[in-house]
């Protein structure tokens, strides 16, 4: 029987360790009632449902991966959010909800797919009126991006950094300690160990590039059209 790798390292037990700066950043942006929010990119909703929670609002989470929707939606049940979360699959190169839907616009770890200057052009007519905009991003390129914030119609209210040393403690290295013990676990199943050097490729790039994997939180409000 093949052994599904996947299911047993537990990514989102890592990822909720980053939740830390989620809250961080949600604290920083003034206090709404009942705000509407957009979570693009959600995957299997670490970030979703604790934006629900955060806000106490409604969130909806999109994402293209339906087989993460499905884990999201199960999670939403387990805790009794589903009157504040609902999910959509839906591309973030096609999001067809109407303009001025939201209050606020989250993005942590994926607007890479789109580029970030596409992303503040492209989501920006989804925010209400000096409506939110929040993107988590790898740290790269900063001060360009600080300069294409206002150029397209947003003000900077703050940023941000995520250190490398702290992806390090708080994802990769426990993601690692993981995957060790896995290997472990499974020394004697080849297909196993394939997927493993699958998930190691991830850890590997981190170790070689450290200096890019630092992140940056960027909070902007739009402005007046």
């Amino acid at each position: 029987m093949s052994v599904d790798i996947a299911s047993e390292i537990r990514r989102d037990y890592f990822r909720a360790k980053l939740l830390q700066y989620t809250r961080k950043a949600f604290k920083m942006l003034p206090q709404l009632e009942n705000p509407i929010l957009l979570d693009i990119g959600c995957g299997t909703g670490v970030v979703t449902m604790e934006l629900a929670r955060l806000s106490g609002g409604r969130v909806v989470g999109i994402d293209i991966d339906q087989t993460a929707l499905d884990k999201l939606d199960q999670k939403i049940e387990q805790a009794g959010l589903f009157r504040q979360i609902k999910t959509v699959n839906c591309s973030m190169k096609e999001i067809e909800f109407k303009d001025n839907s939201f209050d606020i616009v989250w993005c942590e770890g994926a607007v890479y797919v789109i580029g970030f200057e596409n992303g503040l052009k492209d989501w920006r007519r989804l925010m209400r009126p000096l409506g939110f905009l929040v993107l988590h991003a790898r740290i790269v390129e900063v001060e360009k991006r600080v300069d294409l914030i206002p150029l397209r119609g947003y003000t900077l209210l703050d940023k941000f950094i995520v250190t490398k040393e702290s992806w390090w403690d708080e994802y990769y290295g426990p993601l690692q300690n993981m995957i060790e013990g896995l290997r472990h676990k499974y020394q004697n199943d080849a297909s196993a160990l394939a997927q493993l050097e699958k998930e190691q490729k991830e850890v590997d790039e981190f170790k070689n590039n450290p200096e890019n994997h630092g992140s940056v939180f960027y909070l902007m409000q739009k402005t007046k059209d």
